[in-house]
C-alpha cells in the first residue's frame, strides 16, 4: 500500500499523508454527519483510522489517537482533529479553538 500526499487548499497545510484507508481496506462503518451552517462530513471508520470527506471536497485520513472521552483522530501535529462520541462529532483545524465543523450529528 502506498500513501499519497494532498494539499488542503485554504488551510495552507501541505504534505499531509492520506493513508491507505482512502484507497482500500474493509470499512467497519460509514456515517454521514450534518453539521451547523449546512456543512456535512462523511466518515468511513476503519480499525485504527477514519477517512473523512468534507462537503467542500477535501478528503483525508486521520489515525486514531489517545482521547480522554469519545474517539479522537488527528494528523501528526494535531492541527486537524476529528472528535466523535455516540452520534455527534466536530472538527478543529489549526487550533483547538478553531472548530470548523461543529454540532455535527450522524443521520
Amino acid at each position: 500500500m502506498t500513501n499519497r500526499r494532498v494539499t488542503l487548499a485554504g488551510l495552507g497545510i501541505a504534505g499531509l499523508l492520506v493513508g491507505p484507508a482512502l484507497a482500500e481496506g474493509p470499512v467497519e462503518t460509514t456515517a454521514t454527519y450534518e453539521c451547523a451552517g449546512g456543512k456535512s462530513i462523511v466518515a468511513k471508520y476503519y480499525p485504527d483510522e477514519v477517512a473523512l470527506t468534507f462537503d467542500d471536497g477535501r478528503k483525508l485520513a486521520l489515525p486514531q489517537v489517545i482521547s480522554g472521552s469519545g474517539t479522537r483522530y488527528a494528523n501528526a501535529d494535531e492541527s486537524i482533529q476529528f472528535w466523535s462520541k455516540g452520534k455527534t462529532a466536530f472538527v478543529t483545524e489549526g487550533s483547538d479553538d478553531n472548530v470548523t465543523y461543529k454540532d455535527c450529528v450522524a443521520n
